[in-house]
């Protein structure tokens, strides 16, 4: 029997590091804050499906991710922002990413494959070695060096496309 989760002690507990995460991913506080209620109510909504073969951490992490991701996907103003703030390199978002490079990095995962932009997320944005990630992401360390490396190789592709050829 699946033990029922504790939302408000959650909340709590993880909630400043949710809000952090999705600050990180998102890049303002607003839609951060709003991530981070929306991250909770999926968690109290999903709580059964809750498996307990993590932390609650990691499953709250791994629900932030994907509604960051999903948001992030969505806005309408990318394309305006990666023709006004577009530097000259996928690898400008390394360690200490400026401005710039959190542009980008934000750009290109709009635009990514889903897979390939999770396992940059955790890998490249949040630090993680290739076996957290594979672990997070259910693949094994080899599929999380796969997918990196299509995630750069598509990347320096996409930066040098004319932009109307990288889409919406």
């Amino acid at each position: 029997m699946k033990k029922s989760i504790d939302i408000a002690a959650a909340f709590d507990k993880y909630g400043p590091a949710v809000y952090r995460r999705a600050r990180y991913l998102l890049g303002n506080h607003a839609d951060a804050e709003e991530a981070t209620q929306e991250v909770f109510i999926r968690a109290y909504k999903n709580a059964g499906s809750f498996e307990q073969r993590s932390d609650l951490y990691t499953w709250l992490s791994r629900i932030t991710t994907n509604y960051c991701f999903n948001r992030i996907r969505d806005r309408r103003r990318r394309q305006e922002l990666w023709e006004e703030n577009m530097p000259p390199h996928p690898e400008s978002f390394a360690a200490t990413p400026t401005p710039d490079g959190l542009i980008l990095m934000r750009r290109l995962l709009a635009e990514a494959d889903e897979e390939c932009g999770r396992a940059a997320i955790y890998v490249l944005i949040d630090g993680m070695s290739h076996a957290e990630a594979a672990d997070i992401l259910g693949v094994s360390r080899r599929t999380v060096g796969n997918l990196l490396e299509r995630f750069k190789n598509w990347a320096a592709e996409f930066i040098n496309l004319p932009p109307s050829n990288r889409g919406a």
